[in-house]
């Protein structure tokens, strides 16, 4: 984006802030004016008309956003990820991937490190090598990223605060992207936020398990209490941060709860990322994935949350009908972990290729992504959207089919042998998810009518 570009709409931003309560609708009339692209036009349409729903929780929360977030954070994401991210980077992204015969994603996530300071109980990352991505190879991954119009930049592990020093320096090198880090919040202090506020353009997902009890059984004792303390050190300095909850078997309604999402918004969390625990990685039990019946619950449990809470709640795979499906394989996001290996997804831990030997240009055309996004949707019923636990068939034919090897460092079981011991929990998540969906149709064909 050009200066005078960044400049006017830094301006537009300071002038809106004066008084959001009175603004809010300008935001969106300003943005309807910026896109170029029918699907973002779409997309504000649908923004204005939530917003002005009797009861909606949208306008205090963007009013909020306005207040309380420090302005050089504010100001910084939001050209960086609507301006840059979506209103110049998309239409990139359609043009390098018509240039390249292969999908170019919104996103990459990538891992500066695969080690951490804590063990938690069936970590995704639990079961990689130890290594570490230099700053060198990082650096060019993000050049090359801005090439292809991808300026969102995902950053996990392992703990990627254990790089803070190398990741300022990228936020820095790379100022019109976002950097969003997946932490488990332990080395958050007084040093960190003042980076993050002098930076701008680096936000956060603090990981934990619901409350107190939860969170310290599965990350330790004492997690729970250094994460609120942390939370209210970015809270008073204006960050943007959120929460990365993992829902399982045996704690479905304390993530789910009143009180639990009450917190989280007095804490200054804006957003939460819920996952469902995939037996990968660290201790793998199939035992610890929540019951269909229980992911049908989290699926309702979220879209009615978000009609009355200002907070961005994202349910990554029961919004699989929002995004079409799986958006993992370079269709819209791909993981390159710690020893470079560019994996389809943070749980899928098979590669064909290294971004140490290929550009991102080449990594994106392996044959591992092929093979991945000639069969998205892999269901009909996007309920259903992830190879691994609701089509397992899927990945194990697209890692023969591409010759894939397995990423973690000491794999003890075949790709078939994960296929076939997900079956039955595909099976049974099947008749929920095919149930949900033929309720939803008849729910819209009704109010409709």
């Amino acid at each position: 984006m050009t200066y005078l570009g960044e400049a006017v709409v830094r301006q537009g931003l300071g002038y809106i802030s004066k008084s959001p309560e009175k603004n809010v609708f300008k935001i969106i009339d300003w943005a309807d004016k910026i896109a170029r692209d029918p699907y973002h036009k779409q997309l504000i349409t649908s923004v204005r008309n939530v917003l002005q729903e009797p009861g909606s929780p949208w306008p205090d929360y963007m009013v909020r956003a306005f207040t309380e977030i420090h302005p050089n954070i504010r100001d910084t994401i939001a050209v960086n990820f609507f301006v840059n991210g979506a209103f110049i980077g998309v239409p990139k992204q359609k043009e390098m991937a018509q240039k390249l015969g292969v999908s170019v994603p919104f996103a990459i996530l990538m891992d500066p490190t695969s080690r951490c300071n804590l063990r938690c109980t069936g970590c995704w990352a639990g079961e990689y090598k130890g290594d570490d991505l230099s700053l060198e190879v990082m650096d060019r991954v993000l050049t090359e990223a801005e090439e292809l119009g991808i300026y969102f930049v995902v950053l996990s592990g392992g703990e990627p605060t254990l790089r803070k020093k190398d990741i300022f320096e990228l936020a820095r090198r790379h100022k019109e992207q976002v950097f969003h880090l997946f932490t488990n919040g332990t080395l958050i202090n007084e040093q960190f936020v003042q980076e993050l506020i002098d930076v701008g353009n680096v936000t956060l997902a603090i990981s934990l398990e619901g409350t107190e009890e939860f969170t310290d059984t599965r990350r330790g004792k004492g997690i729970f209490k250094n994460i609120m303390e942390a939370m209210d050190l970015l809270k008073e300095n204006g960050c943007l941060f959120g929460a990365s909850v993992t829902y399982h078997r045996h704690n479905i309604e304390d993530v789910s709860s009143e009180e639990f999402i009450d917190l989280l918004i007095d804490k200054g969390v804006r957003f939460v990322w819920y996952f469902t625990y995939v037996p990968v990685g660290a201790n793998a039990d199939l035992e610890l994935m929540a019951t269909p019946e229980q992911r049908g619950y989290m699926h309702k449990r979220i879209s009615e949350l978000r009609l009355r809470k200002p907070i961005f709640l994202m349910d990554f795979w029961n919004d699989g009908i929002v995004s079409g499906g799986c958006i993992a394989g370079g269709r819209r996001y791909l993981h390159i972990n710690a020893a470079g290996e560019v994996e389809p997804c943070a749980f899928v831990h098979y590669a064909t290729d290294n971004i140490k030997e290929k550009s991102l240009a080449e990594a994106l055309q392996s044959p591992l992504f092929k093979a991945y996004q000639k069969r998205i949707p892999f269901n009909e019923n996007h309920l259903r959207p992830c190879p691994l636990i609701d089509n397992p068939s899927a990945i194990r034919d697209m890692v023969h089919e591409s010759g894939a090897y397995h990423t973690e460092a000491d794999a003890d079981e075949t790709v078939d042998e994960f296929a076939a011991k997900l079956q039955n929990y595909a099976k049974a998540w099947g008749e929920v998810a095919d149930r949900i969906a033929e309720e939803e149709r008849a729910q819209a064909k009704s109010k409709v009518s």
